[in-house]
């Protein structure tokens, strides 16, 4: 089923055909560069299942992305219920992870805003966050530009305190401020 269209990509439910290119997505040095490590194999068919146990537990999720013109599965764009231990969960949180040939053509955006208008309009959610490694500022313009309002520093829970990916950003959007 596909849940959000845009211009030029579909947000859909995942197939099994995904699987492998999933695989080579996540297995991407440089698509990685800014999680702890790449995934292998068995923790990407995990993902994938932990994926597809959201969508029939909560109705949404991380939505496969199809670019239209050539029907080419190019990573995900969509939402998880984020639980670690914080302040601010658990919430929902939108987010991203293309392969680098769809980098620079603002697929992430386009994406991203559509996703929040769907969230906002069909699924009725009051809030949506969004947080990544303080460094990773690519994801940082992306929900800048979506109209997401940066709240503060955190340190990740789940990251090792020594690596440079520790430090996390936060940003928020309410159901009253989306930037179409």
């Amino acid at each position: 089923m596909a849940y959000i269209e845009t211009l030029r990509l579909i947000l859909r439910d995942w197939k099994v055909k995904d699987l492998q290119p999933f695989r080579e997505l996540n297995a991407d040095k440089e698509v990685m560069r800014y999680f702890p490590k790449v995934y292998s194999k068995e923790e990407t068919d995990a993902f994938y299942k932990a994926i597809i146990e959201e969508f029939r537990q909560y109705n949404y999720g991380l939505y496969a992305v199809e670019e239209k013109e050539s029907k080419e599965f190019i990573g995900f764009i969509g939402f998880h219920w984020a639980t670690f231990e914080a302040d601010f969960t658990p919430c929902i949180e939108i987010g991203w992870r293309l392969k680098r040939s769809a980098w620079g053509k603002g697929y992430a955006t386009e994406g991203a805003r559509a996703s929040l208008e769907y969230g906002f309009v069909t699924l009725n959610f009051k809030e949506i966050y969004s947080f990544t490694a303080k460094i990773n500022e690519p994801s940082q313009r992306v929900m800048r530009k979506i109209g997401m309002h940066y709240v503060k520093d955190f340190n990740h829970p789940k990251i090792d305190p020594n690596s440079e990916l520790y430090k996390h950003v936060l940003y928020v959007i309410t159901n009253n401020h989306i930037v179409k």
